[in-house]
């Protein structure tokens, strides 16, 4: 009772305790964060990554974090054409060789017989390329942990356009050894980057100053 003579309300759980959280034989809890990702219902609009041993459910980004990832699938699309790839923009999961977490690149070259774990995701060493878009939520595993990550994982390049550092840039990353890339080379939006093999391509990285 409150100063004023008042009995304080008291929020009561009609939910069942006990046994009726105790998972059943035939559908025991997840017990990994890959086993809790494939026990998820589709969830459109969002993103479900692995990253470190964390599951990450995050939306999709800005507009603008999208159009990004669609300049860089409109720069490939002569290479695409030429090699017979396929690109993704956003749209795709990935499944790290070794460690067989998930995650989901902004965007992705692969050949088409790329080979996949289960019926969706593509499996990173078979991968050409995989590029992420910087965002304020996702700087620190963009920049910090998806490097090794895909090293790790054997894709031979990662492509990183960070429009928050200043001046705004892109990374290409090459040569994966034992979990990280041998080589990295950066320059300023406006300048144009050389994608070393497999890709052999120029990209003028002035297309992100037009969305970004």
């Amino acid at each position: 009772m409150d100063t004023n003579g008042h009995q304080p309300m008291v929020a009561i759980s009609r939910k069942p305790h006990g046994p009726a959280l105790a998972p059943v034989p035939e559908r025991p809890l997840p017990g990994t964060p890959r086993e809790l990702f494939d026990s998820l219902p589709p969830l459109p609009g969002l993103r479900t990554e692995i990253i470190d041993g964390r599951l990450i459910v995050s939306s999709v980004g800005t507009p603008e974090h999208g159009l990004a990832a669609m300049q860089l699938f409109r720069a490939f699309i002569p290479l695409i054409d030429e090699r017979g790839w396929e690109g993704f923009s956003g749209n795709v999961d990935v499944c790290i060789d070794g460690s067989r977490d998930p995650v989901e690149p902004d965007f992705v070259l692969a050949p088409k017989d790329c080979p996949r774990w289960g019926e969706r995701e593509l499996l990173s060493s078979g991968l050409m390329l995989v590029a992420e878009v910087v965002s304020k939520g996702s700087a620190e595993d963009d920049r910090l942990k998806k490097p090794a990550i895909y090293a790790g994982g054997g894709v031979p390049v990662m492509l990183l356009v960070d429009p928050l550092t200043r001046p705004a840039s892109v990374t290409v990353y090459s040569d994966p050894k034992e979990g990280q890339y041998q080589v990295t080379s950066t320059v300023p939006f406006r300048r144009e980057i050389y994608v070393p093999h497999p890709i052999g391509f120029t990209l003028d990285t002035s297309v992100f100053e037009e969305v970004l």
